[in-house]
């Protein structure tokens, strides 16, 4: 059974959302006290995260913040604000998903189902070790290793990579990205996959390797392998 942290201050919606998820044998919690919610994230280790962007004292950024400092658990964002600029927000601070405010529960749940799963069924797989122009990726760590030394990627971000560069130096359209990513692109705006490729470039910049992940525009993304990628 996974365990949940769902931070929500509106009392009446914290608990339509946990009696949802517990009829699909969810294990819900909230937490004690808004303005320490490490606390009660590091008590718990929940298998997921939903927060609310707007909360008491601080908001969900800051929480989301923290917790990638310490945690590379998924993440869903509930906002009731209409800005594009806080999706995109989410997605860059390490977010997995994002729902607009009213949703049918129907969506939630199948958001949720997606991420557990794939990060169950990634999780089980054997460990793997792979190399990509002089890097090494470790699977089971998340993290890229190359002679400039390690990054450590979210759950979505080495799952992207790993989509690629098994088909590398070929081109992998975004639908097929958005489908095995999210099991469902319903559920998933283009834009989100956007933000999350180019996070993922820019980490790998860190490596002097984001240069090789490349866009072709109208048709989806290329991890390129090269002889000599130092050069």
């Amino acid at each position: 059974m996974s365990s949940i942290l769902l931070i929500e201050d509106d009392t009446s919606l914290f608990q339509e959302i946990k009696e949802q998820l517990a009829s699909w044998d969810y294990e819900v919690y909230g937490v004690s006290n808004f303005n320490d919610i490490m606390q009660d994230f590091t008590s718990l280790k929940p298998d997921l995260v939903i927060i609310d962007i707007q909360l008491p004292k601080y908001d969900g950024f800051h929480w989301c913040r923290m917790i990638r400092m310490h945690s590379n658990v998924p993440i869903i964002f509930l906002s009731s604000r209409d800005h594009p600029t806080d999706m995109v927000m989410s997605m860059q601070l390490g977010a997995d998903d994002y729902v607009q405010k009213p949703f049918h529960f129907d969506v939630l749940i199948a958001k949720v189902q997606a991420i557990l799963r794939r990060v169950y069924d990634y999780n089980t797989e054997q460990i793997e070790l792979r190399t990509w122009n002089s890097a090494t990726l470790d699977y089971a760590k998340n993290t890229v290793t190359n002679h400039k030394g390690t990054i450590e990627l979210t759950k979505n971000e080495i799952y992207i990579l790993k989509v690629l560069i098994e088909r590398k130096n070929k081109i992998v359209s975004r639908e097929e990205i958005i489908q095995r990513l999210w099991d469902d692109e319903r559920f998933i705006s283009d834009n989100t996959l956007t933000v999350n490729v180019n996070r993922l470039r820019k980490r790998l910049d860190e490596l002097s390797l984001g240069r090789f992940i490349e866009t072709k525009v109208g048709q989806g993304y290329q991890a390129k392998e090269v002889a000599h990628p130092h050069d």
